[in-house]
């Protein structure tokens, strides 16, 4: 495993340092922003081309494409040398002998800190697609003790979510699952991510459902943001 940058474990439910602002980009991938300095998670290939810039810390779930493009992060890296990449090996491998020393293999369990924010791992494999479907490494990032994304799963972290962001559709979910996964985590807030394959008709039956006119969330609020609408996140 590659050396990550020292640090002092977050403390489960601590309150973050500075709000945070969030700002969800295309698809799956959300910028983080703080005291100056910016994360970003899952740019991908459905996310916007410049999604990965100016990021002072990358975070990526899993190889597959709609969150791993290595065209963007190579730019990002490039643009920036002082940037860095956490990930599972399967990505890291694909990008470490081009930034040696800045890009870091993490799995479930591992805590670090990457650009001001304090980072935990939670989870180890991506969702069943199909049983056909050989499943992948996949990682859900809790950022600052607030903040989670679960990635291409629905992992519930053994500590408390502020602010979930949620997988709202793809091949390997059904809207009952990702009720009850919010249920479960029982977050203040859910905004949703991973929504890159619905049109505007299936984003409103979502919302509905998710909301008054539907089961609901148990009390969680949920809203979605548009591609490059940003959020300050406050207890």
């Amino acid at each position: 495993m590659a050396p990550m940058e020292p640090s002092t474990p977050a403390a489960p439910g601590r309150e973050p340092s500075s709000p945070i602002r969030l700002t969800k980009q295309g698809h799956a991938s959300v910028r983080l922003e703080k005291d100056g300095r910016a994360l970003v998670i899952d740019p991908g290939g459905f996310s916007e081309q410049e999604a990965a810039l100016g990021a002072d810390a990358l975070l990526v779930t899993h190889e597959h494409a709609d969150h791993f493009d290595e065209l963007r992060l190579r730019a990002a890296m490039e643009a920036n040398p002082a940037a860095e990449i956490w990930t599972p090996r399967s990505v890291a491998e694909q990008l470490s002998g081009a930034f040696p020393g800045r890009v870091h293999t993490v799995g479930d369990g591992d805590l670090f800190r990457a650009a001001g924010f304090d980072v935990e791992v939670h989870g180890e494999l991506h969702a069943v697609i199909h049983p056909d479907i050989p499943r992948v490494t996949n990682v859900g990032f809790r950022v600052d003790g607030s903040v989670f994304h679960p990635g291409d799963a629905l992992t519930v972290p053994a500590a408390p979510v502020e602010t979930l962001l949620l997988p709202l559709h793809a091949p390997w979910s059904k809207l009952s699952e990702v009720l009850d996964y919010v249920r479960e985590v029982r977050p203040l807030r859910a905004y949703d991510v991973h929504d890159g394959l619905l049109a505007e008709q299936g984003l409103a039956v979502y919302e509905r459902l998710l909301g008054p006119g539907g089961p609901g969330t148990a009390g969680a609020g949920h809203e979605r943001l548009a591609p490059g609408e940003s959020v300050t996140l406050t207890r």
